[in-house]
């Protein structure tokens, strides 16, 4: 692979930028041609936005210059001149936002997310939109409309989903750092299989506004990075209340940078959770024996390790998919070819229209899961199913409460696999079982985070943490031990570069 100033983390970028060794165009053009010789092949973008990315490129240097200028280099924001990349369900005023679906092919939204706003103001310059699962409802990627992204690790295999191409984008250097949305794990699988960091947030910790809904009370955003300080870097600039988003909270944002400092000697005293439900028969033996190590190393370097228990976890598959699709029938049924969007032609009435008009513009698994959902909230079946799920939901979550009243964290793989190939998996529930590590925080809206723990057979392996509520810097902090223990098994896919 050829040297590409990317490479460089957005800590040392910002530091050279100060230094005068390279400029925001300079980074902006690294990243435009890394997508020009590489996106062919991988898929990770639906929309390249080359001309606005140089125009915010040229504001920032003049801001640098400014900056240097006066002595108060504070005053430069935090992710000034750093190319990123939005997945493409989030709102981007003046350029195109699909969810990857042909229902919203077209769709120009004239405002921009809440997330959007916070990055720019900060510095952040979008490159583009990237490819995901149509409407985040998938664990591959395979399943938007416009084409299948691919693993830059090994171009036959999967990222993962929802947000593969944000994933795909940061690990195949074509942004320094991408934002994603997590409903099941959607950030979290993607980083696991292309070899990056990624966070799900605390529900309510980064607003939602501005992203397009597939589980309202699921939802989270969250970033994807080369690397655990990137990540708390983008955290910290992404998170806080927003009025706009009622269920956004205002906790307060604390310095999550600190916290992704420490590395190992951050771990005396940590007591990390191990539940057995996690590490129980079905985990390919290459994935076990990379997070064993990993949780071997962490328990030398200080970390105490507790048995956990989770009961009520083996219900969450179930759970999620009947809570999830429910949601979904629900936030999906303003997509109807009446007001914007895809319409279907040459039908006699509203009601043919609006038929056809969904029928044409969602693919099979968002048509799937929206029949999944009406179903579960018919009024014949709510209380068996939807009624239920919730209960258990209940359940779940006060399990994880138990299980952290003992420990700080508690761990598990991200998947039970590394990527598989394209096409691989095509059983529906086998691909919903994908999600079979990651669901259990969003359903009881903790934050977790998927960072990197080693390769197996040359494909990288996801180390999971979970925290309480608002537990992020004890994430960061042991994450931040994960990657340093890790860090002789870890390198950059091999990409040639034309």
């Amino acid at each position: 692979m050829s040297e590409n100033v990317l490479d460089l983390s957005v800590h040392e970028l910002r530091r050279k930028l100060l230094q005068g060794q390279v400029t925001a165009a300079d980074m902006v053009d690294a990243a435009l041609k890394r997508i020009e010789a590489l996106d062919g092949a991988i898929g990770a973008f639906i929309t390249v936005d080359a001309e606005g990315a140089r125009v915010a490129a040229e504001k920032v240097d003049r801001m640098v210059t400014e900056a240097v200028r006066s002595g108060d280099e504070k005053a430069l924001p935090p992710l000034a001149g750093i190319p990123v990349a939005l997945k493409d369900n989030i709102c981007t005023r003046g350029l195109r936002t699909t969810a990857s679906s042909r229902i919203l092919e077209s769709f120009v939204p004239p405002y921009s997310a809440t997330v959007v706003e916070k990055l720019q103001s900060a510095g952040a310059i979008v490159v583009g939109k990237t490819n995901l699962d149509e409407f985040a409802m998938g664990s591959t990627t395979e399943s938007s409309a416009f084409h299948t992204t691919r693993n830059p690790w090994d171009l036959e295999r999967v990222p993962g989903g929802s947000s593969g191409g944000s994933a795909a984008a940061v690990a195949a250097g074509m942004a320094s750092a991408a934002v994603g949305t997590d409903t099941g794990g959607s950030v979290r699988l993607p980083s696991a299989f292309c070899g990056t960091v990624g966070l799900k947030p605390t529900y309510a910790r980064v607003s939602r506004y501005g992203v397009i809904s597939y589980g309202s009370s699921l939802d989270c955003v969250g970033p994807i990075a080369g690397n655990v300080l990137d990540c708390a870097i983008m955290l910290g600039v992404m998170a806080g209340l927003d009025p706009r988003d009622a269920t956004s909270s205002p906790e307060p944002v604390p310095d999550y940078v600190e916290s992704a400092r420490s590395g190992l000697d951050g771990l005396q005293g940590v007591r990390i959770g191990v539940p057995a439900e996690f590490f129980a028969p079905g985990i390919a033996s290459g994935v076990r024996e990379t997070v064993e190590r990993t949780l071997h190393r962490l328990e030398e370097a200080g970390a105490e390790l507790v048995d956990v228990s989770l009961p009520h976890v083996e219900y969450s598959v179930a759970v999620y998919y009947l809570v999830a699709t429910a949601e979904a029938s629900s936030n999906l049924a303003r997509y109807d070819g009446v007001r914007y969007g895809l319409r279907a032609e040459g039908k006699d009435d509203v009601g043919s229209t609006i038929a056809a008009s969904r029928t044409e513009g969602f693919g099979q698994e968002v048509q799937r899961r929206i029949l999944l959902g009406s179903h579960a909230l018919s009024a014949g079946n709510y209380a068996a199913y939807f009624d239920k799920a919730m209960r258990v939901r209940t359940l779940i979550r006060r399990d994880i409460e138990a299980a952290l009243e003992k420990c700080d964290c508690f761990v598990s793989p991200t998947s039970s696999t590394t990527a598989f190939k394209i096409g691989e998996v095509r059983d529906p529930l086998a691909m919903y079982l994908q999600d079979i590590y990651t669901i259990v925080a969003n359903l009881a809206g903790v934050p977790a985070i998927s960072v990197p723990c080693g390769l197996h057979q040359g494909l990288p392996v996801g180390f999971q943490v979970f925290g309480p509520m608002f537990g992020e810097p004890t994430l960061f902090r042991v994450a931040a031990a994960v990657e340093q223990a890790s860090a002789g098994e870890m390198r950059r896919p091999k990409l040639e570069v034309m």
